[in-house]
Order: structure tokens, then C-alpha cells, then sequence
């Protein structure tokens, strides 16, 4: 998810070197899939890898003890980026404790923080409230694996909800094709593929506890892909571009001469290229 927002290798690998990496990517994925702007994942972003170095400078070692740095964290973001005004305290503390606490929301149970963003609650909870215990006690599930789970089926219980579905008996074939075709919506292939991993697990649980009186797993059937599937026709000279600027210079190859490079792309997509109409067409 993040290779969607930031090309420079290096700076994806600054994000993911971070001890809260899993976290801040698993809140990308979030905010894409929330419809939110680039602009605001480029913002939130390095405020989030920030918080991570100040809280384990300060003993964090855990997920769970993030939330005691939150305060600590945003009044040090005052000092350092606020004017002399209360309104640009107020600004620029806000500007800190928002995807913060938003990040936390998704990856601390329980946690709400102060800030206007709800905490978000258990799907499922009321009903199945023995579910995410299953996964750590009897799959042995990490922590972020379960807020992964969670995070499927909170969209999966809203769905549910939003076209009438009010028990779990009444969940049938039809309903769960129709989940799976709005995901399709707002996912990629990947991430279509772990939502009905995730959807198989918990309808697999649900007949095993006599919840719904047929294993529906059976139903829901991951994305098809098909080798070269993916390759466009044909790119335009700026995703050539886009390419070139991709190329990892810390590798022995990635510190070949630029000309080489662009005669490399060529040969990929073509040769000769075909500049006619600004765009480079596959063989």
C-alpha cells in the first residue's frame, strides 16, 4: 500500500524500518480504503514515523504503551511548530494528536483518545464475542494480525447492516457476493484476496459454533489472477517517468547510466517508441 503513495524506494524503506511500520502502513491501507486524499497520507505520514521514535526514546516498547506518549508527544510538536499565538498552538496541536490518536484507534483495543474521532468498537462483539479470542488463544494470532481481521470485518459488519442483514442466520450466498463485489470497489486484487481470507475464517467459526447451520466459507472465493494480467497496453511518457524515478541508486544495477535506463524501458514496452502520440505502446 504504500509503494501507491511514495515512489522513492528509500523512503518506503525509512517507513518500514520503523518499529511502528506495520501500523502506519496498516493506517494507510485505512485511509485508502476511507477515500481519503493523498495529500493527507503525505501529511500524516512522517508526523506518524515521529511519534514512533519519540515514544520508543522514551521506553516504548509495545503497541499498548503508545498511548501514554500521546500527550507528551504533541505538546513537544507545539513547541517545535507552533508560532506565538494560542490559535497556532491549537492548530499545530491538533495537526499532531489527530492521526495519532486515529492510528491508535485502529491498532490499541479500547483506546479513544481526546480527540473527535470515535473509538472504534469490536465488530462483531455482541454477537460473536468469542471470536477474536479463538484467534489469539487457538490460532495464536499476533496482535496486528487480529487488528488486520478486525479491520475486514468491521467494513464486513457495516455492509451487513447498510442492506437490512440483522442476523447472522440470514447471511447467505447472495449477501456474501455482494460484500465481495463492493470491496471489490475500493480494494486491489491483494487486498480483495485477505478480506475473503478473512471472511472464510470467521464463517468457518460460525457453523463450528452452530451459528449459522451451513459453512458458507465454502461460498466466498478469493480473486482470480492470471499471469502478465496486469500489463497495460501501453504508458504514457510521464509513467515512464514515473518508472525511471522508481529505480532503486543504492543497487549495483539501479547506478547505471539514466540513458541506459531509458533504453532499457524502450526495449520493455517496445521498440522503437512510438512518440507520435506521447505515448509508449507494448510490443
Amino acid at each position: 500500500m504504500l509503494e501507491r503513495y511514495f515512489i522513492r524506494p528509500e523512503t518506503i524503506d525509512r517507513i518500514r524500518s520503523s518499529w511502528i511500520g506495520a501500523i502506519i502502513e496498516q493506517y494507510v491501507a485505512w485511509l485508502a480504503e476511507h477515500r481519503y486524499a493523498a495529500r493527507n497520507v503525505f501529511r500524516r505520514v512522517p508526523i506518524l514515523r515521529q511519534f514512533g521514535e519519540f515514544a520508543r526514546r522514551r521506553g516504548a516498547e509495545r503497541f499498548d504503551q503508545l498511548p501514554e506518549h500521546v500527550n507528551s508527544f504533541v505538546d513537544a510538536w507545539i513547541l517545535e511548530h507552533s508560532g506565538s499565538t494560542r490559535k497556532e498552538g491549537r492548530k499545530a496541536g491538533s495537526e499532531a494528536r489527530g492521526p495519532v490518536e486515529q492510528m491508535l484507534q485502529l491498532a490499541v483495543p479500547g483506546f479513544c483518545g481526546r480527540g473527535r474521532a470515535r473509538c472504534v468498537p469490536t465488530p462483531f462483539a455482541d454477537r460473536v464475542g468469542r471470536f477474536f479470542d479463538y484467534l489469539r488463544e487457538e490460532r495464536g494470532l499476533r496482535p496486528l494480525s487480529i487488528l488486520h481481521y478486525k479491520h475486514h470485518l468491521d467494513r464486513f459488519e457495516s455492509f451487513l447492516a447498510q442492506v437490512g442483514c440483522s442476523s447472522l442466520t440470514a447471511i447467505s450466498p447472495p449477501v456474501l457476493g455482494a460484500f465481495v463485489a463492493d470491496s471489490s470497489l475500493s480494494l486491489g486484487v491483494t487486498g480483495l484476496r485477505d478480506r475473503c481470507g478473512v471472511l472464510r475464517v470467521f464463517l468457518r467459526y460460525l457453523h463450528r459454533e452452530q451459528l449459522i447451520s451451513k459453512d458458507l466459507s465454502l461460498c466466498v472465493e478469493s480473486p482470480r489472477t492470471y499471469r502478465l494480467s496486469t500489463l497495460p497496453r501501453s504508458i504514457t511518457w510521464d509513467e515512464v517517468r514515473l518508472v525511471l524515478e522508481t529505480v532503486d541508486r543504492r543497487s549495483a544495477a539501479g547506478k547505471e547510466d539514466p540513458e541506459r535506463e531509458r533504453g532499457a524501458a524502450c526495449a520493455v514496452w517496445g521498440t522503437p517508441a512510438d512518440t507520435s502520440q506521447g505515448v509508449l505502446h507494448a510490443a
